[in-house]
């Protein structure tokens, strides 16, 4: 059983890496002949919007997993995510639940032969200058973009404590934009971090999404307070919001 499911397992990270060509190599460059500027952004996202979450779907088919959220996600608009990271899946299972969805991504991704035109044109490169972020950050928020987050900037391992690095609770702040936090956890180990990344257990790993309450950033806009001292009350509410789905 084990070994009939790695292979499920593998045969999925095949087909995702044929579709991320796919998508990056023909959907990403063929759409520039119809769309420019922010509406190319816009079909982009929802390609891979649609495409990740028919991959959470073939996912589930296929009994690799069985996905439980918590409430409807596709209201969400114009919204910080943040979330908590424990499996190289997340970002899958959150773009696809919600449309129109950019994300945070580290410079190295754009050396990955499949995913660099969808890095290059969806996501929003962290390592970049703190101006030229907020600027990037804010521009996709005023255009009805979501951002999502993982503020750990790292997988990290269910119930191990985590660093929160300030770059979710500063755009919050830049932008006065308020946050979704989001709690993802496994019942088993799934591609997370220093485990086998076939090891898919003897039955499908249930990953649970759970929506918690907007952390409001008008709640936040104390005049006496420094953007210091706001920016780590913010983070620490971030933190305590994603390390539990309860």
């Amino acid at each position: 059983m084990k070994f009939y499911r790695s292979i499920i397992v593998l045969l999925e990270m095949i087909i995702f890496a044929i579709g991320a060509l796919v998508i990056g190599l023909i959907i990403i460059p063929g759409s520039s002949l119809f769309f420019k500027g922010i509406e190319k952004k816009r079909y982009c996202a929802n390609i891979i919007h649609k495409s990740w979450k028919f991959f959470t779907v073939i996912m589930q088919k296929s009994g690799s997993i069985s996905v439980e959220i918590s409430e409807d996600f596709s209201d969400i608009k114009g919204k910080i995510i943040v979330a908590n990271h424990p499996s190289l899946i997340d970002i899958v299972l959150l773009i696809g639940l919600i449309p129109n969805s950019l994300c945070f991504a580290k410079k190295a991704l754009l050396k990955n032969p499949v995913m660099h035109n969808i890095v290059k044109t969806l996501y929003i490169i962290n390592d970049i200058s703190p101006e030229e972020l907020k600027t990037q950050s804010s521009e996709a928020l005023k255009n009805g973009f979501n951002i999502v987050i993982f503020p750990s900037g790292t997988r990290t391992r269910q119930g191990e404590d985590f660093q929160i690095h300030k770059g979710a609770a500063q755009i919050a702040i830049d932008t006065k934009t308020d946050i979704v936090p989001v709690n993802i956890e496994l019942d088993y180990p799934l591609l997370i971090k220093n485990h086998f990344p076939l090891d898919a257990g003897i039955k499908p790993v249930i990953c649970s999404i759970t929506r918690k309450p907007d952390i409001k950033i008008s709640e936040f806009a104390i005049e006496d307070i420094t953007e210091i001292k706001l920016r780590k009350r913010l983070s620490e509410k971030i933190k305590a919001s994603i390390i539990s789905k309860s």
